[in-house]
C-alpha cells in the first residue's frame, strides 16, 4: 500500500451556525476575515442528506478558511454535554502581542467578553466566544529559541507518561 503524502495544511474547518449573516458580521466586520464564498444547496453531496443549507467561508491570512453551515432552522448549535466549554476551540495566530491586544480592544469595544491575555509560556492568547457559542482563541508565538524542537523531541515520552498516569487515575486501559 503506498504511503500518503504529507498533509500540506488546513484547507477549512467547518462549524454549525444559527444565522449566516450574524456570523458574517462577526467574522468579517469584527475579526477582519473576508467572506470569500457562500454556496447554497438542498442536499449534501457527501451524504445525500436532504435539506437546505448555506455553507460560508472566511479566509485567513494563510489562505485557509474557517467555514460555517447555516441549516436554515435558526437553531444555535448545542454544546457538548460531556466536554467543558474551554476544551473545544479554534485558535487563530497573529504576528505579535500588539495585534493580540488590538483584537482584544476591538472585541471588548463591541461588547464581546474577552478572557486574557493568558501566558502559556510559548504563546500568549485571548479567548472569547462567537455568536454560535464557539470558543475562539487569538494567539501569538512567544516561545524561546529551541522550544519547538525540544517539545518535539519530548512529545512521545510525555504522551506515554500521560497515558500511564491516566490509567492510574481511571483504571481504564485502551
Amino acid at each position: 500500500m503506498p504511503v500518503p503524502s504529507a498533509v500540506n495544511g488546513l484547507y477549512h474547518f467547518a462549524f454549525p451556525c444559527r444565522d449566516a449573516e450574524q456570523t458574517r458580521a462577526f467574522y468579517e466586520d469584527l475579526l477582519g476575515l473576508p467572506l470569500v464564498h457562500c454556496m447554497t444547496a438542498d442536499a449534501v453531496p457527501s451524504s445525500g442528506s436532504k435539506g437546505p443549507y448555506a455553507h460560508v467561508f472566511f479566509r485567513m491570512g494563510d489562505n485557509s478558511y474557517i467555514a460555517f453551515f447555516d441549516l436554515g432552522n435558526n437553531e444555535a448549535p448545542l454544546p457538548s454535554p460531556n466536554t467543558p466549554d474551554w476544551v473545544q476551540h479554534f485558535a487563530m495566530e497573529v504576528g505579535s502581542i500588539d495585534q493580540v491586544l488590538a483584537h482584544k480592544a476591538r472585541l471588548e469595544a463591541a461588547g464581546v467578553e474577552v478572557r486574557g491575555i493568558v501566558d502559556h509560556d510559548f504563546i500568549k492568547s485571548i479567548y472569547f466566544f462567537d455568536p454560535n457559542g464557539l470558543r475562539l482563541e487569538i494567539t501569538t508565538r512567544t516561545e524561546a529559541p529551541g522550544f519547538i524542537e525540544e517539545a518535539e523531541r519530548e512529545a512521545h515520552a510525555a504522551l506515554a507518561e500521560w497515558t500511564r498516569r491516566k490509567h492510574q487515575l481511571t483504571g481504564v486501559t485502551v
